[in-house]
């Protein structure tokens, strides 16, 4: 497991629980998701194709093939092709990673600011993420979001595949980690089964923004420098990220917990590393805003399955509580709350 834990000042970390403090100059990724057919490629290539004013590099797993305008490409070799805006297109292929792929293209001597990762259809975009908070790369880049791509005319068939297995969770995963979900050609369907989609997205993740698009026709600002792994902006009163996620679909369940006052960073410290080593499976997501003793200032929390940040964030605007979410399978919210007690200071 590897996982991220709150800063000692003085002390150093050990390799495998890297401090994580966010920084403007990192260059931010984007982990693009979505079911087989709902429109990434499209999405893609609206983004390269777009005046955004950023120097974006695509990064195309090795089941995944971008079919870039001719007249956008000023030149390409056997991995990169060169686009005339500024932007490149990398395909990742079997014999490298992704952490290798993102390294060298950090390398170059005209390095992209903006990193937008598609993965397969056919995956869950959560190991993407988990990629990202490796030793070497944790301090090379921000994540910035994870953004899914949903076929509003097959959606409903694939969340309701009735084997519990493959495709069925798949399709769930990735609407459950989203903090931007696209809901792609309305063409194809009616206002009232728009609406019964969005409702049915709405039972699973009830927390991230739905933008609708027709041929995948989304505003790049929409989904880009959107900072949903660093909104420490956000307070503790409530708004954004921490809102209560009351929604419930059967077997995925977002828990809400608040303590007022601080934690003892040991004892928190304790607490997250057990979580997580006992549930990843079970975790989805991890958010949180938290009041630790000792620490002037928010702490964050970010995190996805085995992985989390814990990093500082902003002034307090008012009284120090934390408020904390877990998205997953099968926690008893009494029990979390009263081991989240257990770390009072």
């Amino acid at each position: 497991m590897t996982s991220a834990g709150i800063s000692k000042p003085g002390i150093p970390e050990a390799p495998r629980t890297p401090p994580r403090l966010r920084s403007e100059a990192k260059p931010s990724v984007t982990v693009l998701t979505g079911f087989l057919g709902s429109g990434k490629t499209t999405l893609i290539n609206h983004i390269l194709g777009a005046d955004h004013g950023r120097r974006i590099a695509v990064i195309v797993n090795e089941a995944g093939e971008i079919g870039i305008d001719a007249d956008l490409i000023v030149s390409s070799d056997e991995e990169i092709v060169e686009l005339a805006n500024g932007c490149i297109c990398c395909t990742l292929r079997v014999r490298s990673d992704l952490a290798d792929t993102l390294l060298k293209l950090l390398e170059r001597p005209d390095p992209p600011d903006y990193f937008l990762i598609e993965t397969s259809g056919m995956a869950d975009p959560a190991p993407a993420v988990q990629a990202l908070f490796a030793a070497d790369l944790i301090d090379r880049v921000a994540v910035d979001g994870i953004v899914t791509i949903v076929d509003a005319c097959h959606i409903g068939r694939r969340l309701d595949e009735p084997d519990p297995g493959r495709y069925g969770s798949l399709a769930v995963d990735q609407i459950v980690c989203a903090d931007r979900i696209v809901v792609n050609k309305l063409d194809l369907v009616t206002e009232e089964a728009c609406r019964a989609v969005e409702r049915r997205i709405r039972t699973l993740n009830n927390t991230a923004p739905l933008i609708r698009s027709r041929f995948a026709q989304v505003d790049p600002d929409e989904l880009l420098g959107i900072d949903a792994f660093g909104r420490w902006r956000l307070s503790a009163e409530g708004s954004g990220i921490l809102d209560d996620p009351r929604s419930r679909t059967p077997g995925i369940e977002a828990t809400s917990l608040e303590v007022r006052g601080d934690l003892d960073e040991a004892r928190l410290t304790a607490w997250l590393k057990g979580l997580v080593e006992d549930r990843s499976a079970d975790i989805y997501r991890l958010k949180g805003i938290l009041a630790v003793a000792g620490r002037p200032g928010q702490m964050v929390l970010q995190g996805v399955h085995s992985i989390y940040e814990l990093y500082t964030g902003g002034p307090w605007p008012g009284r120090r509580s934390t408020r904390l979410v877990i998205i997953g399978k099968g926690f008893d919210e009494d029990a979390l709350r009263s081991e989240l007690e257990g770390c009072r200071a």
